[in-house]
This record gives C-alpha cells, structure tokens and sequence, in this order.
C-alpha cells in the first residue's frame, strides 16, 4: 500500500468489537431462539457531529463484513470492500458524514455467530445455534446504534441482502431513519435466486465434513462443500456479457488435469473464488444468512408491499442495475413503483453497468454520484437558498396556473428547474420523470425527487388522482404516444399543462415556404436529421385532437418573443403567432 491510497481512503481503522447490554431475557430472536451474550463487531469513518445527526450506517451483503473502507495496516493491500465509495470527498463523504458498518447477527467476523462461543456450554454453537432473521439483524444493529449513542442516522445504504435491510429499517424504525438508499435489491428473493441459494446450502450440507453443523474442533471443516456454494453463487453476481468478454471459451495452457476437469479460464477463475471464500468464511454462517435472506418477504409479511410502506417516512432512493439478473432491474422498480403509489418521498434510477449484480460494488462511477447528490450536504450542513432568478419566462407563466400547495407531477423534468421553481414559489411537492440519467442527477441535486422512466411506457404505476396537476413541459413533440400520454395525465391528475413549440407560426411557414427546407427556432433549435422531435404538431392539431379525446381546454395561452408574433398574437391570430403554446386541460 502506498502513502498515496492510504490519503485517498479513511486511513488505518480498526475492527472493534463490543459486547451489547441484554436484559435477563437475553435478546429474544424472531423465531423463537434466545441468545443470552451478544457481540457485534463495527468499524467507523469520520467525526459524529455535536448534534449527533451526521451518522450512514452501511448495510452489507451476504459475505461482506464491518470492513467497509480503509486499511488494516500500513502493510494492508486490500482495502475496505467499498473503499472507493468511502472516504473524504467519495460518494459517502467522510469529511461530512460519520459512518458505520457493522458485522451482521449471524456472520462469522466478530459479530455472535454459529462459530461463537456459547455461554451455557463454553463451546461453538455449531448445530445450536438458534435461526435467525433479517428482522432480528436490524434489530442487533439497532442496539449497537444505542450503545454508541446514536438515536438518528442521516442516511441507511446497502445494496444486495443489505438493501433489503435498508427497506427493514425504514419500515422498522420510521422516525429514526432520514435517508434510505436501496440498491440491486428486491423485496422478496425471485424464484431463480432461491434455487441457486438451496442448491448452494445442499453442497455445504452434504459435505460429509459439515457433521451436521458440529464441526468445530474436529480439524476437519466442510472446505468442499462451502467453495462449491461460493462458485454457484459468484455465477450469479456476473451478467453474461461480462462473462462472454472476461472469459469466453478461452483455456489455460496447463500441463495436466484431474478427471472431468477442463482446461477453460472461466473453471479456474471460479475454483480460486470458491478458494479464497472458504478462507475467509463460515459454512455454518453462510447457511444461516442465506436462509434469512431466502425467508424475507415483504408482501408475504404485510399483505402486499403499499401495506409494508405504509408507516415509512425516510426520503428513499432505489437503483437498479441494468445487467443485473440475480436481483433484476424489474424487482427494484416494483420497491419504487409502491412507495410512489403510497405517496412516499421516493427517487429511482437504473444504472447502465456491464458488470452484473457486482457492479455496485465495483462500476461505481455513475453510483457514486447519485449517492453524493442523493445524501447532499448533509443535516449539519446550511439550508441552501431557493433560486434567485428563473431562466425561462415560460416557467413563470405556467406557474401562475399551479395553486399553492399542490401535488405536481412534471413528465419530461430535464434538470428540475421547473419543478425546483414550484417547490419555492408555490409550496408544491412533487416528483420529476426523466429518461436522462444527468438529468435526474441535476434535478436531485436542487433536493427534488426524480423517477427514471419512459414517459410512454412507465405511467401506468402511479395510481389514479394521485396528483393535483401533471405537467408536461415543452416535451409533447418526443413523445412517441401523444394520445396515450395526455389521456394517462388526466388519469393520474385532476388538470394537465401541457406546453409545446406551434409548428404553425408565421416563422416556421416563411422559412419553409422560401427556402424549402425545415426551419430552426428558439423553439426548434436541431436540424432535421437529429432532432429528438418526432411529432411537429400546431395549436389547430392539438385542439383538435382535443376535441376527438373529450378533453376540455380550460386555458390557453399563446407566447410569442418575436415583435411581429405577439401583434399577430393580439390580433386574435394565435395559430400563425404563436411561438409557443400553454395548454391547460382537464377532462370534460
């Protein structure tokens, strides 16, 4: 390790281990199970600020453990396993932010576990052990954040299995936690990835080794069986392309092999990960973590999941990866999809990443910046100021149309100035849909919350009157299905603005009549072969599909810039001046 990465990180840390206070009951598990000590081994990064409000606690995944971020010793030359996400001036920022992570119940690195010490018997649980929950993990944490004096945190991360806690503490602890980031996780496990968890169970447990899980001091340990789960379970941390170009059919040159064995990299790439696994971690524990994590259910527990959010009152911020199949993009839209039909504060990205289910662990350049803008400054930091100018006129026109205090839906946000300007002005709440992954960094960056969606595909989850106005600004000519688009937004909403470039304005038609060829404007500012516009429509278009939809106009509002448009405009002639249309409609 060079000093260099040793600056770039938190530095040396420590692994500490505590030993929590229980009542005379012990710490009473879910399912029954009683545990009468409890150690939890943490680590922590940065300073806990005098108001006790600047504390993320990082959940991590099935074989994570609480070394999260920098070095063990100056001879270390593995960092923390999120190292490039922590640290001063990262995604999670040390400089602001005090962090923790913690071992969970059940693991085998510090934290009370099947290779712990009994109290009653002086020996390993082993086969003793009691089951264990996700539920009674959050729980543990829980009482390692009371010991360590911290009674809010700022933010809960986790991707994978920790995501799923993330979901458990805000449903858990609704007034404890402010911020939960969710990532590659789902609610429940699909079909597909409990198969692959009970096959890898089956492998450690027929491993004549394991002994029924008593075989601690017996000098023998189910080596076998636990590198075969690790090499079944890493398959599904890889998408297929990354597989395709990492390995292929590529062999190794290699002078010898045991029967059935091949010669293919990809064979020997997962015999040194089943290798390295066994020696870092518990078969037993491993049983037991999957088990939980297998046994997690949110609808199953609450009827459906709007019922399991229901209580929740955290900001949430759902990332899905796009090449993720272990825990697809669908099952954190779904996340996303209810905590937007219950009215929570939600934000949902999926991010564009090659590397399967083990991107967000290791492609984490677009990550770290939607993190960073998700947390923001942070609670200790200064409220930031509500902006001083706004860059577009029209925007001031269409907000005198919004009442104050409304619910606003903006389809096609772009950087969320418009909603930005609603949120200040007019007291507004609201979400911003964008397919644009800058965008919805932009516009979360002013504070807002934002949804990555296709506004022709993606409207159907939010539920019907769920919004007082849906604004669709300046975005009805790149929309695929304009009839379907206006039709949902009087579905979702009482009244819909809608504003859009009149294609019919006198400027439009002289360019086109004297120089055949299609005209560029303010409002139509591309050239004909890469415009994002595919429906040019006019003022008489739009009313007129109007008219065939039984949708009502109740306002309307033709802005013009250029001095011949708005006499054109005053004259009555709104079709041939003006430059731009502001609709307000409503269902007749």
């Amino acid at each position: 390790m060079t000093n260099e990465k040793l600056q770039q990180s938190v530095g040396l840390v420590k692994t500490n281990i505590v030993t929590i206070p229980l009542p005379p009951e012990g710490f009473t598990l879910e399912g029954g199970g009683v545990l009468h000590e409890l150690q939890v081994a943490y680590e922590t990064y940065g300073t806990l600020s005098s108001a006790r409000d600047n504390a993320i606690l990082i959940c991590h995944a099935i074989s994570g453990d609480a070394h999260v971020a920098g070095y063990h010793s100056p001879d270390d030359k593995h960092p923390g396993w999120w190292d490039d996400m922590i640290g001063p001036g990262k995604g999670i920022d040390t400089h602001r932010s005090f962090v923790v992570c913690a071992n969970i119940l059940g693991g085998c690195k510090g934290t009370t576990g099947p290779a712990s010490i009994n109290p009653a018997t002086r020996r390993p649980y082993g086969s003793d052990f009691p089951a264990i929950t996700l539920g009674d993990m959050v729980r543990a944490h829980y009482l390692l954040l009371q010991h360590l004096g911290i009674n809010k945190l700022y933010a809960v991360i986790g991707g994978s299995f920790g995501g799923m806690q993330v979901l458990e503490w805000g449903i858990r602890y609704p007034d404890l936690v402010d911020r939960c980031i969710c990532i590659a996780s789902a609610a429940s496990l699909s079909t597909q990835a409990l198969a692959f968890d009970i096959v890898g169970r089956e492998v450690i447990t027929s491993d004549p080794a394991w002994s029924g899980g008593n075989y601690y001091g017996t000098g023998k340990m189910p080596k076998d069986g636990l590198a075969a789960a690790r090499m079944i379970g890493h398959i599904t941390y890889l998408s297929p392309e990354i597989m395709t170009t990492k390995f292929g059919r590529r062999k190794k040159d290699m002078p010898s092999l045991e029967r059935f064995n091949t010669r293919f990299e990809v064979e020997s790439y997962l015999q040194y990960q089943g290798e390295k696994f066994v020696e870092r971690f518990d078969s037993n524990s491993y049983l037991h973590i999957t088990h939980a994590m297998d046994s997690y259910d949110l609808a199953e527990t609450y009827g459906d999941l709007r019922t399991a959010f229901s209580k929740l009152k955290a900001r949430v911020l759902v990332v899905a990866l796009s090449s993720d199949w272990l825990f697809p993009p669908e099952q954190s839209l779904e996340i996303a999809t209810a905590l937007v039909q219950m009215g929570k504060r939600v934000s949902y990205c999926l991010l564009k990443a090659p590397y399967g289910h083990d991107a967000f662990l290791v492609d984490i350049e677009h990550l770290s910046k939607v993190i960073q803008t998700f947390l923001g400054p942070g609670a200790s930091a200064a409220p930031t100021l509500p902006p001083v100018a706004v860059k577009s006129g029209d925007y001031d026109v269409l907000a005198g149309l919004i009442e104050p205090r409304s619910r606003v839906l903006d389809l096609g946000c772009g950087n969320g100035d418009l909603l930005a300007l609603l949120t200040h002005n007019r007291k507004s709440a609201g979400l911003g849909v964008d397919i644009d992954l800058q965008h919805l960094i932009a516009a979360m960056d002013k504070g807002l919350d934002v949804f990555q969606g296709d506004i022709d595909a993606d409207l159907s989850m939010i539920p019907d009157q769920a919004y007082d106005y849906v604004i669709l600004s300046q975005t009805l000519q790149v929309v695929r299905k304009t009839r379907e688009v206006l039709l949902e937004m009087l579905r979702i909403a009482r009244e819909g603005i809608v504003s859009f470039p009149n294609f019919a304005n006198w400027i439009n038609r002289t360019h086109l009549g004297l120089t055949g060829r299609m005209p560029k404007s303010n409002s139509l500012p591309f050239e004909w072969y890469n415009t994002p516009n595919i429906h040019h429509a006019t003022l008489k278009d739009f009313l007129e599909l109007c008219r065939n939809e039984n949708i009502r106009v109740t306002n309307l509002i033709p802005l013009a810039d250029n001095p011949i448009s708005r006499t054109l405009v005053k004259a009555g002639l709104w079709n041939l001046g003006a430059e731009r249309v502001l609709v307000k409609i409503t269902r007749a």
